[in-house]
Formats: C-alpha cells, structure tokens, sequence
C-alpha cells in the first residue's frame, strides 16, 4: 500500500489527550516532556488535567494537538520495532501542517512547538476578540462558497477560509460580513451555515500581521528537507524543497486551507491508505472526498496495536 501519514488542526483538542499513552509508554512521555522543556510550561499538565477553556486558547491547543499527534508517531514507530511503518507522503490540515513537517524530520520537535506557540499567539493577536469571526457552511459546494463570500464581504474581509471536504467549507473575516454571508449561502443551497466558537478568524486577508511575525520566527528556522514529500495546504501540491517549504508556511497563515484537493491529488499520486495520527477529524473528511481508499485514526494504545496488527 502507498501509505500517508496525516494530521489534525484545531478544535481537535481534549482534555485527557495523551494521558493514557503517556501512561503506557515511555515514548509518549519523552515527547510530552521534550515539548514542556522547549515551551518552558507545563503544557502536557494542561492537556491532562485542563481546565478546558485553558486547553481551548489558540497558544496552548496549537503546541498540544502537535505534542499528541508526535507522541501517537513515535509510539507507533516503536512499537513496530526493525519494520517501521513505512509511508511516502505526509499533509496537515493548518497547524497540522507543522506537525507533518515535524514527522518527516523537517522541524525538530523542540523548533516545532516553538512556532506553534509563537503561531497561536500571533493569530490571536492580530485581530481584536470580536471583530473577526468564523462559520461553516453545510450542505454547499465550493463555488457556492466563494460565490456567498464574496456577496457578503462589500467593502469588508469575507472568504473561503477551508475547503475541507464536498459540501463542507468555512467562511472567515470580519465579523459582520461573516454575519451576513449565512443567509446569503443558504439561498444558494447550503443546508446549514452556523457561526463557530472560535477566538479569531484565521486563514483570512486579517491575518497578515501574524503572517509577518511568522515570516520573521521562520527566516531563521532550519528548515531541512523532508524525508518524505509534504502535501501543502495552501497549494494542494508536494513539496519538498525546504526554501519553499518556509514561504509556504508563511502563505498558510492568510491562504485556505484546500484539504479537498490534497485529498484528491494525495489519492492521484497513488495513496491508496490514509494514516490520521492523534486525532480523529480528518479520515471522517476522507471518506467524504475519495472513495476506494482505507483510512483510519490512531489515537490510543489500542488504535495503534490493530493498525500493526493489520501491517
């Protein structure tokens, strides 16, 4: 099987994740502590324990879904001993997107948490809490998408923010327009359109000041080249040249996020076994785009002893 290695964004956190793997394994717990010492907090507590409001803040989820996402990897990798589980592509759906680089030894794991922290803290700050917002839209193709985006913005920021899946998009940008893209997209078809409990509107124009902080935290990153191509959100094409790399990561922050076409140009290029490591959001968008293809979510101990087991 041509196998890819998968990761999830935010909104995927919990609290008690990577609790019961860290208990099983010592792999897990290097991880969670290697991210501690980088962060110079106690984050894996945070994950553990909570509170769960805490957890939620973009500066603490985005290093956190990363740490458990990695721990999932490592565990999986040594717990398949001198036969890896091999895999020849790796994508991420936003922040994601640093954990694959990570898993494919692009980004050491101690930079990785780094810029995540400094990620979640720019987006945070780049808009002030309540002028941006963000909304799915349910029932709706992509062009339909675009087209309510566009009739709702007028002289405001209103766009296509995930094209996660058929039928599955979200809208970001200020606040009002966001408002006023809901009803608009229903009269085009969407079947529901709902605004999202989030602290700001990413993948959005409004993002250009987080955008810049990244630029700066990345011009002085080692960047190394992935032992495996990376599916990039913002192209929805592989790539593997770290210059590249590094100015891709900078267009994330502002560009969409085009997980439907990675999907499709994943499957093209022959994977026919999609792997989603410490999450379980994406394989569910899988199965909404591909067909023919297996898929499944490792999330605990006993996720990872049936995949081996089918291996």
């Amino acid at each position: 099987m041509t196998r890819a290695f998968i990761f999830p964004g935010q909104g995927s956190q919990k609290v008690g994740m990577g609790k019961a793997l860290a208990e099983a394994s010592a792999e897990a717990r290097a991880v969670f502590q290697e991210v501690d010492e980088a962060l110079g907090q106690n984050l894996f507590q945070l994950m553990c324990d909570g509170p769960a409001d805490e957890l939620q803040l973009t500066e603490n989820a985005q290093p956190a879904i990363m740490a458990n996402a990695i721990a999932v990897l490592r565990v999986l990798q040594h717990q398949a001993g001198d036969a890896p589980v091999p895999f020849a592509y790796v994508a991420g759906h936003s922040l994601g997107e640093y954990s694959a680089l990570c898993a494919a030894g692009s980004l050491d794991l101690a930079t990785t948490a780094r810029l995540l922290k400094l990620r979640g803290q720019a987006m945070q700050a780049a808009v002030p809490v309540g002028q941006g917002a963000m909304a799915a839209l349910l029932g709706i193709e992509f062009d339909e998408a675009v087209q309510a985006a566009a009739q709702a913005a007028g002289d405001q920021v209103c766009a296509v923010a995930n094209d996660n899946a058929f039928g599955q998009a979200v809208i970001s940008g200020h606040a009002a327009a966001v408002e006023r893209c809901l009803p608009i997209a229903k009269e085009l078809g969407a079947r529901k359109a709902m605004m999202l409990p989030v602290s700001a509107p990413f993948h959005c124009a409004l993002m250009q000041p987080a955008a810049d902080r990244m630029a700066e935290a990345l011009a002085d990153t080692v960047i190394n080249a992935p032992c495996v191509p990376l599916f990039a959100n913002v192209t929805a094409a592989p790539v593997s040249d770290p210059a590249q790399i590094r100015t891709l990561l900078v267009d994330q922050v502002t560009g969409m996020v085009r997980w439907r076409e990675s999907v499709i140009a994943m499957r093209d290029a022959g994977v026919d076994h999609f792997i989603e490591l410490g999450g379980k959001v994406l394989v569910p968008m899988i199965k909404r785009i591909v067909e023919d293809v297996a898929s499944e979510s490792l999330v605990e101990m006993s996720d990872i002893d049936s995949l081996l087991e089918m291996v």
